[in-house]
């Protein structure tokens, strides 16, 4: 008869060997590799079993990175203009490390541990009233010309599309416009007393406090007081901003004041960092990921309260975005103690208070 150790042991192998082929799965598997695939899962049905588990463990810990992302029900993520899916290929799960604290195989069984970690009565690992009112997901809204508005935390909008013209009303907050090419009914987003016209372009707005930002990444568009009518002709005398420009228009008494910028390259992607992105880590300390994610989301400050964590290695795929998702995979794969300050919208992150069963 086996004895105990030696049961764990080949448990532990062919776990150890199941991780290693759903690593493989993912990226894709040659010929080869195939057959020898096959060969392995022929040989007990523990490895199958084992097979079945990390495959689904690893769609669950895409779901927590936010790999498999909506925005709302008009915007699939495979379709174009949602979150490039191509992105999504060859990232979608990735074991996670933690090189600092555990060996391979137990970092794997504590990643694991978010499906099984038993929970009170009644408790969740963020409420969403708690988590979700200060970082809520970026959100998209696909219009019904096929242009695409991706909305920053707070703004508000609203839109109107007739037979004439495309216009959105921006009341606060900071949008991200892709605007459907359409030359007989121009885009104008209507945002303090100012319009900012365009056909087919992409551009960013932001607006407060009495300032309207505009930063053009495609196209042409012109930025000018609003008209009282619709005109063509005037529009088209309007300052017109190319791509890299920024205008700056202080909307304080008296008469508007324009002020016009080229941006390098590196400055526009500063200005532009809250759109949403992929962020790829491979064995980065925990540290570097975090100040990733505060330069990532202004209004939101992840904070390390234990030195001890800060050197926690992770390799994992998370959009840049989704803060709520990242606090959850500490908490739920690793332990770590997650605390929410609504108030000054900070997440504080300290060391486990007691290690898991």
């Amino acid at each position: 008869m086996k004895s105990s150790h030696s049961n764990n042991s080949e448990s532990e192998e062919i776990e150890e060997i199941a991780s290693n082929w759903t690593i493989a799965n993912e990226r894709g598997l040659t010929p080869e590799e195939q057959d020898a695939y096959t060969q392995w899962l022929s040989e007990d049905p523990r490895h199958g079993k084992a097979m079945a588990f990390f495959q689904w463990t690893a769609g669950e810990l895409n779901r927590l990175a936010g790999l498999q992302t909506s925005y709302d029900a008009m915007a699939d993520p495979d379709l174009p203009g949602a979150r490039d899916p191509s992105q999504r290929k060859g990232h979608i799960w990735r074991f996670l490390t933690a090189k600092s604290f555990y060996g391979v195989a137990a970092v794997f069984a504590i990643a694991l541990s978010v499906l099984f970690w038993p929970r009170q009565k009644g408790e969740d690992l963020f409420s969403s009233e708690e988590a979700l009112s200060f970082v809520a997901r970026i959100q998209q809204q696909r219009l019904e010309d096929g242009s695409v508005i991706e909305l920053n935390r707070g703004a508000r909008v609203e839109t109107r599309i007739t037979a004439t013209e495309r216009r959105v009303l921006l009341s606060s907050g900071e949008a991200n416009f892709d605007v459907a090419k359409d030359p007989s009914r121009p885009f104008i987003v209507d945002v303090g007393k100012i319009d900012v016209r365009a056909v087919g372009t992409a551009f960013n707005v932001r607006y407060a406090e009495d300032v309207v930002d505009v930063i053009v990444t495609e196209g042409i568009v012109s930025v000018a007081p609003r008209l009282p009518e619709p005109s063509r002709e005037l529009a088209d005398e309007a300052p017109q901003l190319e791509v890299g420009q920024r205008a700056i228009m202080t909307l304080k008494a008296g008469k508007p004041k324009l002020e016009v910028i080229s941006l390098t390259q590196a400055e526009q992607a500063e200005a532009l960092l809250w759109q949403p992105r992929l962020l790829d880590f491979e064995s980065t300390p925990l540290s570097e990921i975090v100040a990733e994610f505060n330069r990532s989301n202004p209004s939101i400050k992840l904070v390390i309260a234990d030195p001890s964590i800060e050197s926690l290695e992770l390799s994992s795929s998370f959009w840049s975005d989704n803060v709520e998702g990242f606090a959850r995979m500490l908490k739920a794969g690793f332990g770590i103690t997650v605390e929410w300050h609504r108030q000054d919208k900070r997440i504080v992150l300290r060391k486990p208070t007691e290690a898991r069963p």
